[in-house]
């Protein structure tokens, strides 16, 4: 507040109240599992069908609209989030899962899909899937992110990078991101894809040390080394994300 960083915050004296500035601030109000939802609702999600993309739209439109009708009525910054939800992602689950028992495409996993996303184990094009997820971006703006998981270095083929890049920007991506295995030998400090236990720099074979290689990948957002920290559900949906063709 001292260094002016909130609007107004420079014209204030020590002791003054602070409600003013705060309503600078924005009050979110987050969802996942949109997928399952509409998996519960319609038996498609929205990478399978042009009906539940329908669906799925008019329902976040429907949250988007409640948010603004706050704003309005409170002359407050509600806002819509896109979310992964990080430790309710599995809990939340493991609560319908225990009420409802096993649904298969709802409750039959260990964790919910994040906000809108088409679900990480759904065998789908990348550009398709930016275009379905991009019209979500316009209605979340408390914030979002969509991702395409590649396969290997891009920088082998940075003609595909660029395509997909071109693709979110043109389709409304907001928060666009390229994930793909970072690797790294703490020894040597060679960075790349590593295949196996065998760095191909030094040659060094992490089976037989204490020291590991460190493996590189995006974690709701985080970039780790390790998924020991992440609860459950987050080391699952890792485990269970497939690449995404890019032809």
């Amino acid at each position: 507040m001292g260094q002016g960083v909130w609007r107004g915050s420079d014209q204030l004296g020590w002791n003054d109240t602070l409600e003013e500035l705060v309503k600078q601030g924005t009050l979110t109000c987050g969802f996942i599992g949109l997928a399952e939802c509409l998996k519960a609702c319609i038996g498609v999600h929205h990478g399978e069908s042009e009906e539940a993309q329908q669906l799925g739209l008019k329902i976040i439109s429907h949250m988007r609209e409640r948010m603004d009708q706050q704003s309005k009525i409170d002359h407050l910054n509600f806002s819509l989030i896109a979310t992964p939800a990080e430790g309710l992602s599995g809990r939340f689950t493991r609560i319908d899962k225990k009420r409802f028992g096993i649904i298969q495409g709802v409750t039959d996993r260990e964790y919910y899909t994040n906000s809108f996303h088409v679900p990480v184990y759904y065998h789908i094009n990348a550009f398709d899937k930016i275009r379905i997820e991009a019209p979500y971006h316009e209605l979340t703006n408390g914030g979002h992110i969509s991702y395409i998981e590649m396969d290997g270095d891009p920088s082998n083929n940075l003609e595909a990078f660029e395509a997909v890049v071109r693709c979110m920007k043109e389709s409304g991506i907001g928060y666009g991101s390229i994930n793909h295995p970072v690797d790294r030998d703490p020894c040597c400090g060679y960075s790349g894809v590593i295949e196996g236990h065998i760095c191909p720099k030094c040659g060094r074979d992490e089976t037989k040390g204490e020291v590991k290689f460190d493996k590189i990948r995006r974690i709701t957002g985080y970039l780790v080394g390790t998924l020991d920290r992440f609860n459950d559900g987050k080391r699952a949906e890792e485990h269970d994300r497939v690449k995404h063709d890019i032809k």
